[in-house]
């Protein structure tokens, strides 16, 4: 099939796997959309077809009110980062739904908001901040009772049934369990998803991959931890370089690491790391430089369980014949990472 047909196709059946390879300019109405718009579907013969938003824009073509093309999928918005800063400041601040009225905020569109993007309440979201907290000072001397107090509970049984609810066993039983800290971090490539241990970074993905779910539970089950929305140190560099790598200003990466996984996937992932910025090898130039060249199929399936996108570059391992192939955030991604390190101009 020819690509307007296949993308006409994607754009009747709404299909995320074609976010960020077109966009659609509706000839009649004058808008663009992204392929996933929930507007009535024009026929094929009133739409057109572009790459990028500023070629729909050159054309003529306005941004949809109801998709909002010019706007990453996922985006944090300005009201719930300004809701994390305070509770990343004061764990123990419970906030309630009179306190975000006087904050210019609609609690039921917060609730959504969490709900959408992080499967529980907000009120569970502070609930898990504030244990996320608590584990970490009890883990370092503190007693239970300070612990509790300290982090904003009004009782130690409340706390003691909070915390046994969330980490699986009492505080004076958790001494072997660890925590893992999750955030959200917005890239010009969407929302991503960061995960840290004391160590370092030990996951960083696009919130749309597939395998997320699925990565999470691992982690949580490697590591013998329980994953918690929290602040970690390791997440301030991360952002920090992040935004370098995005505006061409950083080329190696320096905020620690944990990587999980087995020995021979370790060995792939750090052959990964000395890919030269800009440069991309073949699955099988892969392989020989970690003396297994009859384990291409393996050394691709290692690279597939890379959890540490970009930092590892697994998006500069491309086909034999040069094509792209493989990549976990979707080859539209890959794309625009290959062409941001070799200086190709990016559209918006």
């Amino acid at each position: 099939m020819k690509d307007d047909t296949i993308y006409y196709k994607a754009l009747i059946e709404k299909d995320k796997s074609f976010e960020g390879i077109f966009i659609v300019g509706v000839k009649t109405t004058g808008i663009f959309c992204r392929p996933t718009c929930t507007a009535r579907k024009p026929k094929q013969e009133n739409v057109e077809f572009f790459a990028t938003t500023k070629d729909a824009i050159l054309k003529g073509y306005r941004p949809c009110k109801v998709c909002h093309p010019m706007e990453n999928p996922g985006d944090t918005p300005e009201y719930i980062n300004q809701i994390m800063k305070l509770l990343e400041d004061d764990p123990s601040v419970k906030l309630k739904d009179y306190d975000l009225r006087q904050m210019g905020i609609e609690p039921s569109t917060i609730r959504r908001w969490f709900q959408k993007n992080h499967q529980i309440t907000f009120h569970a979201y502070q609930r898990l901040h504030k244990l996320n907290t608590a584990f970490k000072k009890y883990q370092t001397g503190t007693s239970v009772t300070d612990t509790a107090f300290d982090s904003g509970y009004e009782s130690l049984s409340g706390f003691n049934e909070s915390f046994k609810k969330v980490f699986g066993v009492s505080p004076s039983k958790s001494k072997s369990r660890s925590i893992v800290d999750i955030m959200r971090i917005e890239t010009p490539l969407g929302t991503m998803v960061a995960c840290a241990t004391d160590k370092g970074i030990c996951l960083l993905e696009f919130t749309d991959r597939k395998m997320l779910e699925t990565e999470l539970k691992h982690l949580a089950k490697s590591l013998n931890a329980t994953i918690v929305q929290g602040h970690n140190p390791h997440f301030e560099l991360l952002k920090e370089e992040l935004t370098g790598y995005f505006e061409r200003n950083l080329k190696e990466f320096t905020v620690p690491l944990d990587t999980v996984g087995t020995d021979f996937q370790k060995e792939v992932w750090q052959m990964l790391m000395k890919i030269p910025y800009a440069s991309t090898v073949s699955y099988l130039q892969q392989a020989q430089a970690i003396g297994k060249p009859a384990a291409v199929r393996a050394v691709a399936n290692a690279n597939g369980m890379n959890k540490i996108s970009i930092i590892i570059p697994c998006h500069r391992v491309i086909g034999t014949d040069g094509s792209l192939t493989g990549y976990g955030g979707g080859l539209w991604r890959k794309k625009r990472l290959l062409d941001l390190e070799k200086k190709i101009p990016i559209q918006p």
